[in-house]
């Protein structure tokens, strides 16, 4: 069974007060929000977490969340407690394609599950004290190896799995969509009508060493 943690109400204060001093405008964002609630899945594999966030990509939530119940469903496995939970790597690598796109995949994600899986079976996958003792970049580089997984992909491991202070997904859409809500004259639009990533990363600096708790306040004010 997992467990998810929320970021501990001491360093919430502590980068809530540093963000709010470095950037007023972020500072009203941050009090139009509210309460700073992160969920961190401790006990989520690297493997699990990878697999997730390749599940997610490019695509919404709810049809990321559909389609990941899909793949439980046909291929999950029941623990004690007699719940489902994600496939083993065994049975995605064991999957056929067609498997594993009749569950919403794509044949480009499928692919992507597969090759994670082989590397979690070859023990290329870091876990344990092992990822915790590696700085940001040298997962991400680690990991970009993989086939369909880039920066964004590893940047959800940091920020939801290991609850990594300082990590700034810039070219997420949402964050994009959050950050053109919040600054809308900083800096260039894309064609799409969004900050660009740059413009994001650009701002972003101000907010070192806390910028996943920015980061989260630019994905709620999509919301608002």
């Amino acid at each position: 069974m997992s467990r998810s943690n929320r970021t501990s109400k001491t360093k919430a204060t502590k980068a809530l007060t540093f963000l709010k001093d470095a950037d007023a405008k972020l500072g009203e964002l941050i009090e139009e929000v509210g309460a700073y609630k992160l969920p961190v899945n401790e006990l989520q594999s690297t493997y699990e977490a990878l697999a997730e966030s390749i599940i997610y990509q490019q695509i919404t939530g709810k049809a990321a969340a559909s389609i990941h119940n899909k793949v439980i469903a046909g291929l999950g496995e029941k623990g004690k407690d007699g719940i489902l939970s994600f496939p083993p790597p065994q049975k995605i690598l064991a999957a056929d394609l067609q498997t594993l796109r009749s569950c919403g995949l794509s044949q480009s994600k499928a692919l992507s599950l597969q090759d994670l899986a082989r590397h979690s079976l070859s023990g290329q996958l870091p876990e344990g004290d092992e990822l915790a003792a590696l700085e940001d970049q040298e997962i991400i580089d680690s990991l970009v190896t993989i086939r369909g997984i880039g920066p964004w992909t590893v940047q959800m491991l940091l920020i939801f799995r290991l609850g990594r202070e300082n990590v700034m997904p810039h070219t997420d859409y949402g964050i994009r969509k959050g950050f053109t809500r919040t600054f809308p004259r900083h800096g260039k639009k894309a064609k799409d009508g969004l900050a660009t990533p740059q413009s994001v990363l650009s701002r972003a600096e101000r907010w070192q060493p806390y910028r996943t708790c920015a980061s989260w306040y630019l994905w709620r004010a999509t919301e608002l």
